[in-house]
């Protein structure tokens, strides 16, 4: 009766129900006494809410326990387990027991499954229901090893589904029955692949992102970075198709358990009837043999771990295949960051010519009344100028001739689209006259995108023509008096104003 009890307990916490299998462990303990296996599963009820406070219960559970039974294996370990999984910065003191009691059990155990169970406790994952995360690597885990051993997926299923037979309240072996039996149905050849091969996949997945990155960086700017994020979701949406299978396993899982457990309280619930012997006449044999039969096929219908069934490892946290592709995927990620570092180093370097007459006309300095550049951060600035120029002699109303403003930096961002929309300079002809049109210019000084525009000065009634450009490291803009001048006639002023402020710098 005691092993049915425990067996109960150890299914409600199996299915996510550790109170009620709480509740039985302190009837049972209440009407029945003091028994090791009890404690136990009390404990254990206690550490599946995964709960600071549960889990103190848990050890004062388990205190309680071995002050009865000392020696207890099952009770040690348990305990030696609890204290290894505890935090040792937050749970110091109980975080230190775990290797006593390890101690204790190679003494009184050496070669015992508990001792092995309760050494890999500190390198393993735990099988708790709630912990969605660990049931996921657990579940993962075990169906990957079947198919891996099994001939074919079909027979991974078949052996699978024997385990769980045999031991039909055990949930890791009603979700490992259950994933199997999904995952070796036609068609899911590529999900099975996905389950046992994933830390690869993955690693690929980022190595087609990382290069389409790299490209972007160095030889292919046009490429966007959406099309390598898009590329990466996309490869991604596979694992969604196998996380939904996997939990709909865990699912079915669960479900068979209940069912193991209302089998076995409907079983316990019967035995005093059949144990009175209700209709049974002494000496009538066959009925006696049918009983037994009957009492046979109930047991084996909710008992516990039958014969042929495994004792299934312990789930490592951390693989030695995971650390090899993790570093891999370091390795990949500095090789990413390299690149763009050094792609960020690598652009254009130009000095400035400032010139005080140019063209004979004079030059006088805007950057206090005017600062073209305001909308750059200071960080990528090295050098600017921005000035205006005029005859010496003209009337100080007077249409200047010329407007020149360049600087120079670190612009390694800067892309085409950046001149066209405006985000350079601000509006200055928005403001101060009527534009007639506005075109992409071919190249600009030094081969820089550049962007063109006419309009009529509003104060004199100037046609002036303005120019944008940039590359990845220089900006300038040049307005001029530009009277019924063709396209190309614009262009040229503006490429040959630019050459003459900008130079290469000398290595």
């Amino acid at each position: 009766m005691r092993e049915d009890v425990r067996g109960r307990i150890d299914a409600l916490v199996a299915v996510g129900r550790p109170a009620e299998a709480r509740a039985v462990a302190r009837t049972a303990l209440a009407d029945d006494g003091p028994e090791a296996g009890l404690f136990l599963a009390l404990a254990r009820a206690h550490m599946a809410e995964d709960d600071d406070d549960h889990d103190d219960d848990a050890e004062r559970v388990f205190r309680e326990g071995l002050d009865a039974f000392p020696d207890d294996i099952g009770l040690l370990a348990g305990y030696a387990e609890l204290c290894t999984r505890s935090d040792s910065m937050d749970r110091p003191g109980r975080h230190a027991r775990g290797p006593v009691l390890l101690a204790r059990l190679r003494e009184i155990a050496p070669e015992s499954v508990e001792l092995k169970r309760a050494e890999a406790a500190g390198s393993s994952v735990s099988t708790n229901a709630r912990n969605s995360a660990s049931v996921h690597r657990v579940q993962s885990f075990d169906a990957a090893r079947a198919f891996a051993e099994a001939p074919t997926p079909q027979a991974a299923a078949d052996q699978a589904a024997q385990w769980a037979a045999a031991a039909p309240r055990d949930l890791r072996f009603a979700v490992l029955a259950e994933t199997t039996a999904a995952l070796a149905a036609t068609g899911r050849t590529w999900l099975r692949l996905l389950l046992c091969r994933g830390v690869e996949y993955r690693f690929a997945t980022g190595l087609v992102v990382a290069v389409l990155i790299v490209l972007r960086i160095t030889v292919l700017p046009a490429i966007p970075y959406g099309m390598a994020a898009g590329l990466g979701l996309l490869l991604g949406l596979p694992f969604l198709g196998l996380r939904r299978l996997l939990r709909a396993a865990r699912e079915r899982a669960a479900d068979r358990i209940a069912a193991a457990i209302s089998v076995s309280a409907s079983v316990s619930e019967a035995a005093p009837g059949a144990e009175a012997g209700e209709g049974a006449e002494p000496g009538d044999g066959a009925d006696a043999d049918g009983d037994a039969e009957t009492r046979g096929d109930d047991e084996a219908a909710v008992g516990g771990d039958g014969p042929g069934v495994p004792e299934l490892p312990p789930v490592p946290r951390v693989t030695r295949r995971e650390y090899a592709f993790a570093g891999a995927g370091l390795a990949l990620l500095f090789a990413v960051g390299g690149t763009s570092y050094a792609a960020s180093l690598e652009y254009p370097r130009y000095d400035i010519v400032a010139h005080d007459t140019f063209r004979g006309l004079q030059g006088f300095e805007l950057r206090e009344e005017f600062d073209p550049f305001g909308a750059i951060s200071d960080g990528e600035l090295n050098d600017s100028t921005a000035r205006v120029y005029a005859a010496a002699d003209a009337a100080p109303d007077a249409a200047a001739e010329y407007l020149v403003a360049v600087t120079t930096g670190d612009f390694h961002e800067m892309r085409e689209s950046f001149v066209d929309d405006d985000r350079l300079f601000p509006a200055v002809t928005d403001q101060e006259g009527v534009v007639h049109e506005s075109w992409q210019a071919e190249t600009g000084p030094h081969g820089a995108w550049m962007r063109c525009l006419r309009y009529t000065e509003a104060g004199t009634g100037t046609p002036r023509a303005m120019c944008v450009w940039g590359d990845k490291g220089s900006i300038g803009m040049v307005l001029f008096t530009a009277a019924d001048e063709n396209h190309e006639a614009v262009e040229e002023t503006a490429r040959s104003v630019g050459t003459a402020f900008l130079r290469p710098a000398a290595d």
